[in-house]
């Protein structure tokens, strides 16, 4: 069954496993101890701490090995944070990084900090100099900005170098999330903290990576520990962190050329998916993006169905829409991004992917989408163009609703005279209210107005981008009696 969901968890790298056996025998004793059971673990693990650094571009005294890559980033942020509050108790943080940053922004805030979202692009990605506008624009001195080198839902990579100059030329720290670029080189830049997580490589699990520059204040949150420098407190997984080590060592040697394979395979894919599939909206940077990534969403589908159909169907992969989340909100990514989230898929392929599973990915596909729509009672592109060329006039009647709505002027709380044609979708979850906008559109006369009522989130994205694919035109919106109302006016 092929693995496409890499960005998640990587499958375990043979090296890592022979690794981690060898190092069950070898390492098992305390490093901190004299005897010779504890110098031979020692010496596994500053091999270890060593091989990390020389990957990451540090100094093995600047490396600490944490319990997760979540676990580098809390403690990360907070220690820098502590370690500056004499500066400043300001943070700054792309709009797009892992929820692990977000959760620890909002314990800042939460314990009386300020914290400022750089916004993204269409692409998701932080355009040039927004890291220097964001550090002018703050209440106060700022202590620690933050972003990630590479998204993880998209794949998106972020001009790290160029934000790190901008934070050194006003003083500022930036710690740089490099848990999904880490497998594919170094991250370029003079960052001052860096996290990453070794089973996003391939190592295993509960061993996770934060470098602290030399220079950088910096103070431990929490009970003082004699290991890891205080910054890790607890006995190390020595075994996990050999094999971490040993496996991030491997990756990179295969990287260069494994890299531009990938790429090729994401390419086609990329270029495949929306002549397959009608009404696909690809996301993220089509060229500075990781290799092995791509996002895509279908219009008309619900991703939890799709992500279950296609597991069905032998394909594992993952989703950052709302529907998958187990929230009634859109991924925040997808959401800083303004594209499309319905019917969301991320393909991730760990190395070694073969050709022929991406060929059978995109033979699989078409029929996975058409077979959820179809469930849906989702509208085919002919119906809605038959639909609109049929323009029941809803405009010179006063307005017409759909089955079990009510429609007139100033319906939906509107307040304007303009006969319009409202939807009631509320209490119906994505993509239904999208698809009830669709089927009746052809019953307003071009520059006519539909008015969709909803309360699920995912409206707020999925409408506009319906309009934007379709070439409607979206009005914006307001709020109702119940819910939100959404103005769209027909123009193709």
């Amino acid at each position: 069954m092929p693995y496409f969901d890499a960005a998640s968890s990587a499958p375990l790298h043979p090296v890592a496993r022979q690794a981690l056996l060898a190092a069950l025998d070898e390492g098992w004793a305390d490093p901190a101890r004299l005897y010779r059971e504890g110098r031979r673990a020692r010496l596994l693990l500053d091999a270890a701490r060593e091989a990390a650094a020389d990957a990451v571009g540090a100094r093995p005294d600047e490396l600490t090995f944490t319990s997760s890559g979540t676990r580098a980033l809390h403690d990360g942020i907070a220690g820098a944070l502590a370690g500056r509050r004499r500066a400043g108790r300001h943070l700054v943080h792309s709009a797009v990084e892992h929820s692990a940053v977000l959760h620890a922004a909002a314990a800042h805030e939460a314990a009386g900090g300020t914290v400022a979202e750089v916004p993204v692009d269409r692409a998701g990605r932080v355009a040039p100099g927004a890291y220097a506008a964001a550090l002018r624009a703050a209440p106060g001195p700022t202590a620690l900005a933050c972003l990630q080198s590479a998204n993880h839902e998209v794949g998106t990579r972020q001009p790290v170098a160029e934000a790190a100059a901008e934070c050194a030329e006003a003083g500022v720290p930036l710690l740089v999330d490099a848990a999904q670029s880490l497998a594919f080189g170094p991250v370029p830049g003079d960052w001052s903290l860096l996290t990453a997580s070794a089973h996003k490589w391939g190592g295993p699990s509960g061993v996770g990576l934060l470098a602290v520059r030399k220079g950088v204040r910096f103070a431990p949150q929490g009970p003082a520990d004699e290991r890891e420098s205080g910054r890790a407190p607890g006995f190390e997984n020595i075994p996990a962190v050999v094999a971490a080590a040993a496996s991030l060592r491997a990756v990179r040697e295969e990287a260069a050329a494994e890299a531009e394979r990938l790429r090729e395979l994401v390419d086609r894919i990329r270029a495949r998916v929306p002549r397959l599939v009608p009404d696909v909206e690809v996301v993220g940077d089509p060229e500075r993006r990781l290799p092995h990534l791509v996002t895509f969403s279908c219009l008309y589908v619900d991703g939890e169905a799709l992500l279950h159909e296609l597991d069905r169907a032998g394909f594992s992969v993952s989703s950052g829409s709302s529907c998958t989340s187990g929230t009634l909100t859109p991924s925040h990514v997808l959401r800083a991004m303004g594209v499309l989230s319905e019917g969301n898929v991320r393909v991730s392929l760990p190395l070694g992917t073969a050709e022929e599973d991406v060929e059978r990915f995109l033979a699989v596909l078409p029929d996975v989408v058409r077979e959820v729509r179809g469930r849906l009672g989702a509208p085919e592109r002919a119906e809605e163009a038959a639909a609109a060329s049929a323009g029941t006039g809803a405009g010179d009647s006063g307005g017409s609703a759909g089955p079990g709505d009510s429609a007139g002027p100033g319906a939906g709380g509107s307040g304007d005279e303009e006969a319009e044609l409202v939807v009631d979708s509320l209490g119906k979850l994505c993509p239904i209210p999208v698809i009830e906008l669709a089927k009746v559109i052809g019953e307003v006369p071009v520059g006519g107005l539909v008015t969709v009522l909803a309360d699920d989130e995912a409206a707020r994205l999925d409408i506009p981008a319906w309009c934007a694919m379709r070439g409607h035109t979206y009005e914006g919106e307001r709020p109702a009696d119940r819910g939100t109302a959404y103005r769209v006016r027909r123009r193709a």
